[in-house]
């Protein structure tokens, strides 16, 4: 089973339910989602947030941040993450944030991406040093916050 397939399985499972916000990957991993049978009962819907104002406007992200820091950054997945499960009223939200290239943003280099999931017991984050060109910088950032996901989904408790 794919990565998607998994995550939507899990959450079908638990009942429960997940929104994007996403960057480098522009609806990638909505996508992804979405491409799966089934998806429908778990997937709440998501944002494409790609310009840096828009992660503030649309799913909360504090202006101060995102100024002091760029948009790729560990604590902006994080705030990405938890702003698509509150506006979307979720149980878990995932982000996507980073560099996909072919050039560096801002002084990070290409292949440094942070992807973010937020749920009922807090956010994880973690980050990515990948390598390949930009569609595949971008499929590997698909592919972790997924399978981030479900290796949460699979040792934390089922909601009673």
């Amino acid at each position: 089973m794919t990565a998607a397939g998994d995550a939507v399985r899990a959450l079908a499972e638990r009942g429960q339910t997940a929104a994007t916000a996403e960057s480098l990957t522009g609806g990638l991993v909505a996508a992804t989602i979405v491409d799966v049978p089934g998806a429908s009962a778990v997937f709440r819907g998501g944002f494409v947030v790609y310009a840096t104002e828009l992660k503030a406007a649309l799913t909360g992200v504090p202006k101060e941040l995102l100024a002091d820091r760029g948009p790729v950054d560990p604590e902006v997945a994080a705030k990405l993450a938890e702003g698509a499960r509150e506006r979307c009223g979720a149980d878990w939200g995932l982000a996507t944030t980073g560099v996909a290239g072919p050039e560096p943003q801002d002084g990070k280099p290409v292949g440094l991406v942070y992807i973010a999931v937020a749920g009922p017991d807090g956010t994880r984050v973690r980050e990515l040093k990948l390598t390949g060109n930009r569609a595949a910088i971008r499929i590997e950032s698909v592919m972790a916050v997924l399978q981030l996901l479900t290796g949460i989904l699979g040792s934390a408790p089922a909601p009673a």
